[in-house]
């Protein structure tokens, strides 16, 4: 009775195992990053201040970092390209640097971002956007934030002054 409920405890062991091991299989990419209102010249407040609402002509900064499924950082020689894309079709595509960049300070990370000023024609009030990475095999992977409306980037009404 005792070597019959050994089996059934480690052939239950092996199942469990092979379906953790088929989970992480099917995860592939694991995106993480954030919105910051980006360094602009003659613009009010400063840059690299994490934000969700924007006004038009402000600089948005979506700053990414992408890890395989053993959790290591892709740069620009693990994957083959990185876009946001916002609802209206336009696609921004990142690039993998470090930050801040040299002319700011000592360099303390290396993260993918990409940059958007928003028009003052864009229409104002909260949309979704979305990420999609695309490896080096020509295969993608998307992410999207929560759906939940605080979580959407908001576009106020009014433009933001630039001095010169």
């Amino acid at each position: 009775m005792k070597k019959a409920l050994s089996r059934i405890v480690l052939s239950l062991a092996v199942v469990c195992g092979f379906a953790m091991g088929a989970q992480a299989q099917q995860a592939k990419l694991f995106f993480e990053g954030d919105i910051v209102r980006g360094d602009q010249d003659g613009a009010p407040g400063p840059g690299c201040v994490l934000n969700s609402q924007f006004k038009h002509l402000e600089k948005v900064v979506w700053r990414l970092r992408i890890l395989d499924a053993s959790g290591k950082p892709l740069d620009d020689k693990g994957l083959k390209s990185l876009v946001v894309e916002l609802p209206d079709g336009q696609k921004l595509p990142a690039r993998f640097g470090v930050h801040p960049p040299p002319r700011i300070g000592p360099a303390v990370d290396h993260f993918w971002t990409a940059r958007w000023i928003i028009p003052t024609e864009y229409p104002s009030g909260s949309f979704y956007y979305k990420v999609v990475a695309t490896n080096l095999d020509g295969s993608s992977q998307t992410w999207e934030p929560f759906k939940s409306l605080p979580s959407r980037l908001a576009v106020l009404d009014g433009a933001i002054e630039i001095k010169k």
